[in-house]
């Protein structure tokens, strides 16, 4: 029997099995339960479908890790319509052009971010443009609460929603600059929850906190797993590390997420105040993701803190999570050490590590290739960019997605990454386009030449390092340099590092020798990235 794999799939279960239960925590407190959950999603639906949403159209989402993200996650997709989040991070100008990339029909965003939605309100398509806490928000946008407060509880009549049909667009940054829309469909929604749940070991007596922003690739996938499976959600609007341990102690947290900037502030906080509590009831896991964490870390995290590491890799283009260093087996044969692998594939997914050719690089721990990936909760495609679309799944290996990430592997299938093809820096979790950085350097009129690299960090992973030749006669700073590009980049882009100098290698054509630069800064780590 086949049966359509739908996003909806997950609340509805919530719903049948789970309907008592708490399933959100707002921010402030305030516990709604399945039921009074799913009945906001309804009142947020047919108000959405009052405005004139229709199944396939846009509705895009500015917010923190809040009740109504959840609410118009679900709201939107069991309209049929197409959920787009937005990192609140960026700026105006970034905004309009996802609004106007993705054709968004409705904008819903938080007080605290919608000034800069208003600010480009003029040149995008959106007709519908609704606040949470309107009252706060300067410009003409309808009250969340009140627009709920007016339409039935009752659920919609939903359309006919195909597992083929996109779900979501997910943003994330171009080497070229311009963000690339990753569109994913119900299939590798649903397909993304499921290896999720498997190599999390989410149960439906889990408390999840949520310090990982919902934005990213939907929250790991978190917002259907953790409902699906009648777990229940504590939203934090952002992430502070005492109040991600007040909530722990409050809610008996059993799981959450963090990038390692997120890791090593609660580290630092707890060494400063040895004598907090780090636990309630239950045990503790928390997964992270990208660079593995140092060794000092991990002793940190599970032998101070008393939380368990889970070590994951993915990207938004493959929902993330496609491997996993969660493998009791292996942790019995070789400690500790595994989790500072990214891991081995998940289940159901194929991965890969290949040379030029396409071909497998020896599984010995040294060979490096690219990393490829096929597996069912891979993205659909990039909006609106066949060529790039094409590329990805065909560079090396025709049929599987190309990562740009180059890593070793061992006999085991364990990788490691070692260094980027493409041109991204990875900071605090944040993808930032380096050629993005650039091309606002090479704006200032007294900057020469200007290559943006990652350099190691312990706080960030990897820090935006930005080498500036300047003009002759040019008199610059570092604090004039992050003044100018604080103009023109949201604030994680920001060259946290400016070194002047002399020049810049380069090849025969004039090519910045990128990997030359990075290999003198990583000459004393064990890897060209963070």
């Amino acid at each position: 029997m086949k049966v359509e794999m739908r996003t909806t799939d997950f609340l509805d279960r919530a719903l049948d099995l789970y309907d008592d239960v708490v399933g959100v925590v707002a921010h402030d407190g305030t516990e709604y339960t399945y039921a009074e959950f799913g009945e906001r999603v309804n009142r947020l639906s047919n108000a959405l479908a009052d405005h004139g949403v229709e199944q396939g159209d846009r509705v895009a989402l500015l917010a923190p890790n809040t009740h109504y993200f959840l609410e118009t996650l679900y709201a939107t997709n069991q309209l049929g319509a197409v959920f787009v989040p937005m990192n609140y991070r960026l700026i105006p100008e970034e905004f309009e052009y996802i609004l106007n990339d993705c054709a968004a029909d409705t904008v819903i965003a938080d007080y605290d971010y919608a000034e800069n939605i208003e600010a480009v309100r003029d040149s995008v398509p959106a007709e519908n443009y609704i606040g949470y806490r309107a009252d706060d928000i300067e410009g003409d946008w309808t009250d969340y609460e009140d627009l709920l407060a007016d339409h039935s509880a009752e659920a919609p009549e939903r359309p006919d929603i195909s597992e083929d049909d996109d779900a979501s667009i997910n943003y994330t940054s171009g080497t070229t600059g311009d963000p690339k829309g990753v569109v994913r469909t119900h299939r590798t929604e649903h397909y993304h929850s499921l290896v999720l749940n498997q190599h999390h070991e989410i149960e439906d007596d889990d408390v999840y906190l949520w310090t990982l922003p919902m934005f990213h690739c939907n929250g790991w996938g978190h917002t259907y797993s953790i409902t699906g499976t009648g777990g229940t959600h504590v939203c934090q609007r952002t992430f502070d590390a005492e109040g991600t341990f007040r909530r722990v102690r409050e809610y008996d947290v059993s799981f959450l997420c963090g990038a390692p900037t997120v890791l090593n502030r609660l580290i630092q906080f707890h060494e400063n105040n040895p004598d907090t509590v780090t636990t309630g009831d239950n045990e503790v896991r928390l997964a992270t993701a990208g660079s593995a964490p140092p060794k000092a870390s991990l002793e940190a995290i599970e032998d101070d803190i008393g939380w368990r590491i889970i070590h994951l890799y993915g990207l938004t283009e493959t929902a993330p999570i496609i491997t996993s260093s969660n493998s009791p087996r292996r942790l019995a044969e070789h400690g500790r050490e595994l989790k500072t692998f990214q891991g081995a594939e998940t289940l159901c997914t194929d991965v890969r590590v290949v040379d030029e050719d396409g071909n497998d690089v020896p599984r010995n721990n040294r060979a490096m290739g690219e990393i490829v990936v096929k597996g069912n909760q891979v993205m659909d495609r990039y909006l609106n960019k066949e060529e790039e679309t094409h590329e990805a799944f065909n560079a090396r290996k025709p049929g599987y997605f190309h990562t740009g990430d180059l890593a070793t592997w061992n006999e085991d299938g364990m990788i490691s990454i070692q260094d980027r093809k493409k041109d991204i820096i990875i900071s605090g979790g944040e993808n930032v386009s380096s050629i993005e950085v650039e091309d606002v350097l090479y704006d200032h009129p007294d900057i020469a030449k200007a290559a943006v690299i990652p350099t190691p960090s312990d706080e960030w992973g990897e820090l935006v390092t930005a080498l500036i030749v300047t003009k002759e006669g040019a008199d610059l700073t570092a604090e004039d340099i992050e003044a100018f590009t604080r103009e023109h980049l949201a604030a994680y882009k920001i060259p946290r590092r400016i070194e002047f100098v002399d020049d810049l290698p380069e090849t025969a054509t004039g090519k910045v020798q990128k990997y030359q630069l990075r290999e003198e800064y990583w000459e004393d780590e064990e890897r060209l990235v963070g």
